[in-house]
């Protein structure tokens, strides 16, 4: 493993300077802001120091990759932390647990202080992990021949996702495969990091709105009401308009709600894009042909009961009505505050009317991300976007895999 910092004006600057000299395969390990302490220099512009990881063909733990030993190096670090607490409780005595070599042991006494040093850790990656290279080989070599305490990291590893929210029945699956992947007496350091890939690789790769191939390409945004269909809309739109000049039209069928139509034409205005409220299919189809220049055509749709038999057919109806004239795709927003047991419903809903991709909002609303993990596996549709906020439009990301399964396993972002 080799590690090695860089100085650039921005953080761009600094990583292409690291990648013509150790290659294109580094990754970023930490980035700070840095300013020379001479006289003269004290009144220049901030540089960005960048340290990269470069993992050695030679390297005898080539396996794990030097982004997934970053991640893994900040987790393992909580989990030894709740391991070792959780053994003080059960023991009652004064002899300190044992700590594996290598790990500073500290003393919790509230869960405030618990949650510092957690933040602490997470924060400290690239020192955490140059400790652990710079390590004497023998020590290494104690250390997997200690005994292993992987059962110890799996079942604090099922409680952690259950509290996460992951539906029993995926943290069931999840461990069962970790478990028949691993070896007796593994270190739970490479049983964490198979966990975070294989997390990683069951929520695959994010997928937003893709570019048409030729002509407009219609996007419809379903779901129920209050999940925040509409902001969302309004987000996505300025990205396209603002950030990548393309021509956006926004459309509304929800006509049940005076206020969300309104909404939609303010940012319409603010944006200078046309807007327009759709009765009828045949409007629809004739705001193809209106806007046939443009890029995308966003549509917003009305949120109703997934129950009412009536309102999915007509739903249907005008989400199929553009399938011969041009391209499209659709939408599922859905709230992360949301019951699992609704999320399932709604979900299979509106899977009978038509293929779509996921959306979650409100993640700012709740401190548990399970329910995307099990939405995603339940559905097997792709994840593309996340909102965290009111502000359009700031508060929207492309999903996140790695963040979201650091967050899962007990880490903080």
């Amino acid at each position: 493993m080799i590690i090695k910092k860089f100085v650039g004006k921005t953080e761009a600057e600094a990583v292409e300077t690291a990648k013509k000299e150790l290659g294109t395969n580094v990754v970023v390990m930490n980035v700070k802001n840095v300013k020379k302490k001479g006289l003269f220099d004290i009144l220049k512009p901030q540089m960005v120091e960048v340290t990269v990881a470069l993992e050695e063909e030679s390297n005898n733990e080539a396996a794990i990759s030097a982004d997934v030993k970053a991640a893994v190096s900040a987790i393992n670090n909580v989990v030894v932390s709740n391991m070792n607490n959780a053994t003080q409780t059960q023991k009652q005595t004064a002899k300190p647990a044992s700590v594996p070599s290598g790990v500073i042991k500290e003393e919790v006494p509230d869960n405030k202080k618990e949650n510092n040093v957690i933040e602490e850790k997470l924060d400290s990656l690239q020192s955490l992990l140059e400790q652990q290279l710079q390590k004497p080989e023998e020590e290494k070599k104690e250390e997997k021949e200690e005994v292993s305490e992987t059962e110890k990291f799996m079942t604090l590893l099922h409680t952690t996702m259950l509290d996460n929210e992951v539906d029993g029945l995926y943290a069931d699956q999840i461990i069962e495969e970790i478990k028949k992947n691993n070896k007796p007496n593994t270190p739970f350091d490479f049983a964490l990091a198979n966990t975070y890939q294989k997390m990683i690789l069951k929520f695959g790769k994010p997928l937003g709105i893709t570019p048409p191939k030729k002509g407009v390409k219609v996007v419809f945004f379903i779901g129920p009401t209050g999940v925040g269909k509409t902001t969302t809309i309004a987000k996505i739109a300025s990205r396209f308009q603002v950030d990548d000049k393309k021509k956006v039209a926004l459309l509304t069928a929800d006509t049940y709600r005076i206020a969300a139509a309104e909404q939609l034409r303010t940012y319409a205005n603010i944006l200078e894009v046309p807007f327009r409220i759709i009765y009828a299919v045949e409007e629809l189809q004739q705001a193809l042909t209106d806007f046939k220049e443009y890029d995308y055509i966003l549509v917003d749709t009305a949120g109703h009961s997934y129950q009412n038999a009536a309102q999915k057919e007509s739903m249907c109806k005008f989400i199929h009505s553009v399938d011969d004239l041009a391209e499209r795709e659709v939408f599922l927003v859905l709230s992360a505050t949301t019951k699992y047991k609704d999320l399932v419903s709604i979900a299979d809903a509106y899977k009978e009317m038509v293929d779509y991709k996921l959306i979650f909002t409100k993640l700012d609303e709740t401190t548990t991300l399970g329910n995307l993990l099990n939405l995603k596996l339940y559905t097997g549709a792709p994840l593309s976007y996340i909102t965290c906020g009111q502000n359009v439009p700031d508060d929207i990301e492309d999903f996140n895999p790695q963040k979201t399964v650091k967050r899962l396993l007990g880490g903080k972002n």
